[in-house]
Order: structure tokens, then C-alpha cells, then sequence
């Protein structure tokens, strides 16, 4: 705590300079608010300050608010945790202050941060700086004024999309808005700062209090209609989240009532929603991510990553041009090995492809897709595979094919070199079974397309060293995917915890449930698509050789249906030839397809699993909840056997590679709230109706009766069998 303080410096010129220091990025802790509280005051009092400057230490101005407040908020239910900056530090002690005030930032001003630099009389910045209002992304809105200065300073329409969107913008940006008064170089930026609040101080300049504004918001008709609007594609894009429309309705506020009446309702909106489930998802999924990068027994041995420089891939379908898409664009050197010169061809196109579309998209500038494009290199034997320090074989499912890649690659590869395979399902072991160096093997599992999706699942066997996995974890880190460290069985952690998730669609159907009623059940929950739209999309091929891998490991608990193959009888193969259970036509959405009636009614007649031969009534909180208690069901074996590190690891897995909605917080944490014995009394209930695929597993039972969370540490004994 003693490196967290604010400082006052008063020059000679007769400036005080205000310093946050919380490193990393300045965040506003209690600490920090209490400091600013103290300077500030003792600014306005002193006869030999004429004007104050506000920066931050280290090259960052403040990221913002310390949300560990809200995990405090969360924890005890008690919202007096949050302090009253708004009023006291923002409207009083800064922006009414009697002296003054010029925000000097640099490297970053993000929520709070903004917030603070807004209520200034003036803002002075570097070049190509973050300036944002995040808040949404938690759950919350803006607290400290956002939602009332941001619209007077830039006006309204983009206002409302910098907070609603959560995007930054960048100083140059701001500057054309009207957000920043300056841009200059860093090193000039404390000198140029002091001069522009002495000019206000001495009249030079205007002193212009952000509150007070009216000039760009317009009339109140136009703004209403502004928010409207707003509103209507808020309804649209975000329909599940409460913060959107609360601060669209905070906003209204103070343009019809004025901005101190917009900032009182402001504090009290902030604290109503900081106690909402969805604030509680949000921040709990934010905490999740960052715990994922601490493994024991790998990141607290004092072991440091090694440098990876040079990739190879084996195979260039579309995971593995994926994966190569996503090293070359972070700088790393890739050989993509393919067995014949127009398979090579192909991926290599698949890999420009990728690179092109990153540029389209304005994730990529120009030079940077060039220099990503001149990092790889195909080959078509392992003669280059001396120096390389990694290898991810990326071929199709194949016990055999990948045992003798993995014999080739530990003779063709240096000693220090890690031996990776992308298997979604194959047990590691299986995979290494015929090398001399298993602690080298390390399961790199990516989801596709894998230069997209954010999630990176690293699976190690009993074998796996803990430098090959602290090494996995940084290469994570540098091609911006959140790494998970899970153990090794079929499926690993995310595909094994979500293979009841289609089964349970599946099963519904069987019992008379209407296919299309489970997709839009499952959408209006908040996954962008449903199971069956998604085995449309993913491919009925993957879909069945999945299955048959669970099948195999899993044989008590998986239930079996002919519909997918019925489909591929009747001529149709998802997206890819635009029949599936949908047709889909180029140009337009998705439609259902009820010509799939017959072939349901086929599938039924076959599995005869309806009771008495009719279709079951059921309710759109009964089919959520038959398609997703057998996935918690599964994630707590997953947990019992130690397969994750941490229940918020899997939940992290879940919001990041099955597209669980982030706002629920997680599979875990979602049925945490919804209960724990409501779970495990329905799955029982089902189990005594339907058979073994809704048994409740041990875990939840002993949970269950013992009214314990599921999130909290496994304690059981068969924690003993634990593969990490």
C-alpha cells in the first residue's frame, strides 16, 4: 500500500502539480481518492498556488475507478463500500474548485480516469493516448459525471457511443471532438500544462466549467430524439443488458433537468446496478481472466518464459492457418508444413485470406499484414525444423497420423524444442505414446477460427513440464488470447464440460420439443446462437466424430441420436451445401427449414423415447434448463477430477470458447446463483424420468446437500485423483 499515494508539488510559477501513484496504471483506490480529496483542498487553500495540474506517474494518466471495490461490493452485498467521489471529489473539490485545474495526460485515460480529466478546466494530452468510458463492459454506468460532461463536451450522438460501444478513442480523435485542448510531445506535456492553467488563472484563457455546458447538446426535442434512437438499436443489440438503457435514461436526465440534477440521479443509478447480477457476471468474469495466468506448481516456481522466435506448423487446414495467421501477426516466425505443394498453396492462401480480412476490419494496418506475410515460410519437409523452438501439429483426428508426426518431429527438432498438438479430443498421452521425451508434449488447443477466438486451452499430461507450460502460458500472453492451463482426458476442459449441450438439445427434440423453439430458447438466453443453428455452422462431419469420441470415454452418460445422420441421409450437410436444419441462401439470414419435419418425426419413431408415444409439455425455462444443468453437471465432474485449477478458470472457458454470455458470469457461477440444490433436484427429477444422461453426478449431490458453491475449492476426496 505504501507505493499507493497522490503528491503536491508547487513550482516556482506558482502551479501545483497533483501526481497519482498506483502502479500499474493509476487506478483510483480509496487510497488514491482520499489523496486527491487532501491535495485538492490544500491547493484551494494555499496563497501561493495560482493553478493545479493533475497527471499520473509513470506514463499513464489513471485506467480508472479500482474495481475491486465492486468485488468487495459483491461480497458483503453492502453498496456504503463505495465511496461518494462524484459529488465531493469531481464536482466540489476539482471542477468548483477556486483555482484552475488542467488534466496532463498521458498513456491512458479510461473510466474514472476520463472522468476526472473531464470535470478539469482544461486537458492537455500525448499523441495517441486512450480516452474511454468502459464502464458498461462491468455492468455499471459511468459514476463519476461520464454521462453528464462527455455529452457536453463532444455532443450527444457520439457521446452516447463511446459509453454504449465501451470503444476508445484516440487523443487525435478527442482532439477533433473537442475532448482534448492540445496534443503535445510527452516531454513537453507537464511544461505546456502549467502554462495553459496559469493562462486560465490570469484570463489568457477562458474558464470553462464542463457542467455548465450547453453549447453542443442542442434542443431538448433533438436530444430526446437522439436518445431515442439510441435506445430502439440498444434494445436490438443489448436486450439482455439493464446498463445500456439506465444510462441512456441517466443522460436524459440531466439534459432535461441539468447536469447536477443528471450527476445525483447518476450516483444513484451506479449504485443500483453495481448490485445486479449482471454486474456481479461482468466482474466476476473480469477477475476470472486474469486469474487464469496463475498456475501452481508452474508460475510460483521462480521460472522465467523462453523466448519462442520460431513456429512450425504441421498442416494447413483451417486450423492451422489459423493458428499461423495468428503467430505472424505477433511478430513470430512461422513454417507451415503441408504434404504436397497444393495443399501448401491452399493454406498458404487461407493464411492471406485471414491476414486481409484482420486489414478489412481495421484490426491490422497495412504494413503490419505485410510484415505478418513476410514472417512465414511453407515447406514441405522438416529439413528447417532444426532451430525451431515450437511445434503445433495441426492435422485431422487421427491416433496413428499423429503418433508418427510426433516420432518425426522429436527426431527432426532441437532438444529444447516443445512438441504441441491442437487435438480438440485425443488424450495426450495416446499422442505421445511412441516418443522418448514426453515432458516436452503440451496440448496447444485453440477454437476456431483460431486467429479470432480469444481462448487458448493448454493441456498437459502428468509428464508435461512446468517450463513447456509457463512457456505456453506467455506465447498466449504475446498472440492476445487468455491462456487456460486445464488437465488431460477426452475433450480436456471446455469440449468435455459443453458435450451435453447438443445432446441435451437433442434429447428435447426426441421428446417431441420443437427444434426451432430450443435455438431461440437458447439465443434469447444469451449464446449468439443455438445448438442446432451451431452444428449447421461448425459441420455435421466434426459434430458425429466428436460425439463418437465421448461416446467411447463417456458411455454412461451419452445419449445417442440418429437425427444428425438422417439429415446427411436426406442429402443435407449444414451451412456448406445451405441445407441443414436451416436454409441458408447467400445474402440472407438463416431461415428455419420446416421441410426437416419428416426427418424429426423419422429420428423420433426411431428412438421412442416420448412417454406414451406424445410429445412433452414444457415451459422456455425448462428447456433452458434441460439443454444447460447437464453441462454444470459435467463441469462439476470436471472440477471433482481436477481437470481445471479453479472453478473460475472454467468459467473464463466457457464465456470465452462456447460464447456463454459474459454477463452471466460464467457456467459455474451462473448456476451458483440460480442454486446449487435447485440443479441437482431437477437433474434428479429428469433423471427418474428420462435415464442416466440427466444423473446427477457425486459432486453436485455432496454440494447440493451440503450447501456448499459449486465455485468453492474442491475439497472432496477425489480430489486425490487430480490431473493437475
Amino acid at each position: 500500500m505504501s507505493q499507493i499515494r497522490v503528491t503536491m508539488e508547487v513550482g516556482n510559477d506558482a502551479v501545483a502539480v497533483i501526481t497519482i501513484f498506483n502502479p500499474p496504471v493509476n487506478a483510483m483506490a480509496i487510497p488514491v481518492i482520499a489523496g486527491l480529496m487532501e491535495k485538492f483542498d490544500e491547493a484551494s487553500r494555499r496563497n501561493d498556488v495560482k493553478a493545479v495540474v493533475l497527471t499520473g506517474n509513470g506514463g499513464k494518466f489513471s485506467g480508472g475507478f479500482d474495481i475491486n471495490v465492486f468485488q468487495k461490493v459483491h461480497g458483503t452485498g453492502d453498496v456504503s463500500a463505495m465511496p461518494d467521489v462524484s459529488v465531493d471529489l469531481v464536482v466540489n473539490a476539482i471542477e468548483e474548485c477556486k483555482k484552475p485545474v488542467v488534466a496532463a495526460i498521458e498513456g491512458l485515460a479510461l473510466g474514472g480516469g476520463l472522468e476526472l480529466a473531464i470535470a478539469c478546466h482544461g486537458r492537455i494530452a500525448a499523441p495517441k493516448i486512450q480516452l474511454g468510458l468502459p464502464e458498461l463492459l462491468l455492468g455499471v454506468i459511468p459514476g463519476l459525471g461520464g454521462t453528464q460532461r462527455l455529452p457536453r463536451l463532444i455532443g450527444l450522438p457520439k457521446a452516447i457511443d463511446i459509453m454504449l460501444s465501451s470503444k476508445p478513442i484516440m487523443s487525435e480523435e478527442g482532439k477533433k471532438l473537442g475532448l482534448i485542448d492540445a496534443i503535445v510531445p510527452s516531454e513537453e506535456l507537464l511544461k505546456v500544462s502549467r502554462r495553459w492553467a496559469l493562462d486560465i488563472a490570469e484570463k489568457r484563457k477562458p474558464w470553462v466549467r464542463t457542467l455548465h455546458r450547453t453549447d453542443k447538446i442542442g434542443s431538448v426535442s433533438e436530444a430526446k430524439e437522439v436518445i431515442q434512437i439510441a435506445r430502439q438499436q440498444a434494445r436490438r443489440t443489448a436486450p439482455n443488458l439493464p446498463q445500456h438503457q439506465a444510462c441512456l435514461d441517466v443522460i436524459e436526465e440531466g439534459i432535461v433537468h441539468g447536469g447536477y440534477a443528471g450527476i445525483l440521479k447518476e450516483v444513484k443509478v451506479m449504485k443500483e446496478l453495481v448490485l445486479q447480477d449482471t454486474a456481479k457476471g461482468l466482474v466476476h468474469v473480469f477477475f476470472a481472466q486474469r486469474a487464469t495466468s496463475k498456475v501452481p506448481n508452474v508460475t510460483d516456481l521462480g521460472l522465467k518464459p523462453r523466448q519462442i522466435k520460431k513456429v512450425a506448423i504441421i498442416g494447413g487446414g483451417l486450423m492451422g492457418s489459423g493458428i499461423a495467421t495468428a503467430l505472424t501477426v505477433s511478430n513470430i516466425f512461422v513454417l507451415l508444413k503441408e504434404v504436397n505443394s497444393e495443399y501448401l498453396q491452399k493454406g498458404i492462401k487461407t493464411i492471406q485470406a485471414n491476414v486481409g480480412a484482420l486489414v478489412t476490419r481495421g484490426k491490422l494496418t497495412k504494413d503490419k499484414a505485410e510484415k505478418a506475410l513476410s514472417m512465414l515460410k511453407g515447406v514441405l519437409d522438416y529439413s528447417e525444423f532444426k532451430d525451431v523452438d515450437m511445434v503445433i501439429e495441426a492435422v485431422i483426428e487421427n491416433v496413428p497420423l499423429k503418433q508418427k508426426i510426433f516420432s518425426e518431429i522429436e527426431k527432426a527438432c532441437p532438444p529444447h524444442c516443445i512438441l504441441a498438438t491442437n487435438t480438440s479430443t485425443i488424450d495426450l498421452n495416446l499422442v505421445a505414446a511412441k516418443i522418448k521425451s514426453p515432458d516436452r508434449v503440451v496440448g496447444a488447443h485453440f477454437f476456431s477460427p483460431a486467429h479470432v477466438m480469444p481462448l487458448l486451452e493448454i493441456v498437459r499430461t502428468q509428464n508435461t513440464s512446468p517450463q513447456v507450460i509457463l512457456d505456453l502460458v506467455a506465447i498466449g500472453k504475446v498472440i492476445k488470447k487468455v491462456p487456460v492451463v486445464v488437465g488431460n482426458c477426452t475433450g480436456f476442459a471446455v469440449n468435455r464440460t459443453f458435450f451435453p449441450y447438443s445432446q441435451g438439445a437433442h434429447f428435447l427434440v426426441n421428446l417431441g420439443v420443437d427444434l426451432f423453439r430450443i435455438d431461440r430458447v437458447i439465443s434469447n438466453f444469451g449464446i449468439p446462437i443455438g445448438p442446432f443453428q451451431l452444428q449447421d455452422v461448425s459441420g455435421y462431419g466434426v459434430f458425429l466424430a466428436v460425439w463418437k469420441e465421448f461416446s467411447k470415454s463417456f458411455p454412461d452418460r451419452v445419449f445417442i441420436s440418429p437425427l444428425v445422420e438422417l439429415l446427411m441421409k436426406n442429402g443435407r450437410n449444414g451451412k456448406i451445401n445451405g441445407k441443414g436444419y436451416y436454409s441458408y441462401e447467400k445474402g440472407s439470414k438463416p431461415k428455419p427449414d420446416p421441410s426437416i419435419l419428416p426427418i424429426i418425426e423419422e429420428c423420433q419413431q426411431q428412438t421412442k423415447i416420448m412417454p406414451g408415444g406424445k410429445p412433452i409439455t414444457v415451459t422456455d425455462k425448462e428447456i433452458l434448463e434441460m439443454v444447460l444443468f447437464p453441462v454444470v453437471n459435467e463441469a462439476c465432474r470436471v472440477l471433482d477430477e481436477g481437470v481445471m485449477v479453479r472453478a473460475s478458470d472454467l468459467d473464463t472457458a466457457s464465456v470465452l470458447g462456447m460464447s456463454f454470455p459474459s454477463y452471466r458470469g460464467g457456467i459455474v457461477f451462473w448456476a451458483d446463483r440460480v442454486g446449487v440444490k435447485h440443479v441437482y433436484k431437477s437433474l434428479k427429477k429428469w433423471s427418474e424420468m428420462y435415464g442416466s444422461f440427466y444423473k446427477p453426478s457425486k459432486y453436485l449431490e455432496e454440494r447440493a446437500i451440503q450447501g456448499i458453491p459449486l465455485s468453492a475449492g474442491v475439497t472432496s476426496s477425489t480430489s486425490s485423483k487430480s490431473r493437475l
